[in-house]
């Protein structure tokens, strides 16, 4: 299982802060994709990712047993 935490608006959208994906391994792009087909969470490119604490790019692997926070941007002064 890869535990994913979801902040703002995709927060909002889910209507969760975690979610539980049931895979053994892919990519970030991948597992983006799947947020927005399966969840149908918007925007999900312009969204940062942290794998394990530290910032992935949409190549990086993602394992069973890691944990993913997808990171909107954020705006305010």
């Amino acid at each position: 299982m890869i535990k994913v935490l979801l902040f703002a608006h995709l927060q909002e959208e889910a209507g969760r802060a975690q979610l539980e994906i049931a895979k053994g391994e892919l990519t970030v792009g991948d597992l983006k994709k799947l947020l927005t087909d399966q969840y149908h969470l918007s925007k999900m490119e312009n969204v940062m990712a942290a794998v394990n604490e530290k910032f992935a790019v949409s190549e990086d692997l993602v394992k069973s047993g890691d944990t993913v926070a997808m990171i909107p941007p954020v705006s305010g002064g």
